[in-house]
């Protein structure tokens, strides 16, 4: 291998690893974004009891 194969293989390590973590960040926020929605709609219910 060469020098530039080997800087194409560490950037598209790098660039996979970076995808992997927005992929988890998003899906992490989506949970996040779920669990206020339903503590939102329980504190609805429960004021109007």
């Amino acid at each position: 291998m060469n020098i530039t194969s080997l800087a194409m293989l560490a950037a598209m390590i790098l660039a996979v690893t970076g995808c992997a973590n927005t992929i988890r960040g998003v899906g992490q926020d989506t949970a996040n974004a779920v669990d206020a929605t339903q503590q939102a709609a329980g504190n609805v219910a429960g004021a109007l009891n």
